[in-house]
């Protein structure tokens, strides 16, 4: 195997490890105002915007993965065997957003996650697969995309059999909520960016080697274990705040 192939982007770890701090203060706001009943404002400005472009770096960053993935492939003759391994991921993460799914709806009164972020990025896989050796395209799809989760956020339903695609009922309301439309256009155009940026698993830009500065290194590790942290975060967060007294059991539906 060529050693180039087995070489991190350092840059990319260390942009999602940022991410997940980013993710990990936002929660800890959300979390502050809905069970310990604090006014944060962590629905509208700041914090809402805040979320935002954090829900858009890590997709962005899904994109990005998914080209670099696909190329480390191609230069090691192995494209054959892609279809069935974006597969099995596809569905992993899809199967972890379900896991969500039944835990916030056995756990909560409302909010329940029945389409958040992982089950978008779970589907995304799935459906990027067949673009991922388009560049400019990609890049126009994702502008579409956006669009039209522009417009579809205005239609509102009377059922929820669309939630997936951005289709919601009045008065609809879930702790994450990331459907296909606007979001995957953000996934496309993080394929748009991998496959400008780091055509055939190369690195197109100079950029000194920083990966071993402390702070660095520290942050990359945690972008290296993006899925793990998200999985785990929010009941560490959780944990923390009921020992120091500032979540009130009420919110749960179990007795």
């Amino acid at each position: 195997m060529n050693p180039e192939l087995n070489v991190r982007f350092w840059e990319l770890d260390l942009i999602r490890g940022v991410a997940l701090l980013m993710m990990g203060l936002f929660h800890l706001v959300y979390n502050l105002e809905y069970f310990a009943a604090l006014s944060l404002n962590a629905h509208t400005g700041f914090w809402l915007y805040f979320a935002r472009a954090t829900a858009t770096i890590f997709l962005l960053l899904v994109g990005i993965s998914l080209t670099l993935s696909y190329s480390r492939a191609a230069r090691e003759g192995q494209k054959g065997n892609l279809a069935l391994k974006y597969g099995k991921r596809g569905l992993t993460i899809f199967g972890w957003g379900l896991v969500i799914t039944l835990t916030t709806w056995l756990v909560l009164k409302d909010g329940v996650i029945v389409w958040g972020i992982l089950h978008l990025i779970g589907l995304a896989i799935l459906l990027a697969y067949p673009l991922l050796q388009l560049r400019i395209l990609n890049f126009v799809l994702g502008l579409l995309f956006l669009a039209l989760g522009i417009v579809l956020k205005q239609v509102a339903v009377s059922y929820p059999w669309l939630l997936w695609l951005g289709l919601t009922p009045e008065h609809f309301y879930s702790l994450d909520y990331f459907p296909l439309l606007p979001w995957f256009g953000v996934v496309l155009i993080g394929v748009f960016l991998g496959n400008s940026l780091y055509p055939q698993y190369t690195r197109k830009f100079h950029l000194r080697d920083r990966s071993d500065f402390p702070v660095i290194r520290g942050i990359s590790f945690l972008g290296r274990h993006s899925l793990a942290i998200y999985l785990l975060h929010q009941p560490v967060l959780i944990a923390l705040l009921y020992l120091l007294g500032l979540v009130d059991t009420g919110f749960l539906t179990l007795p």
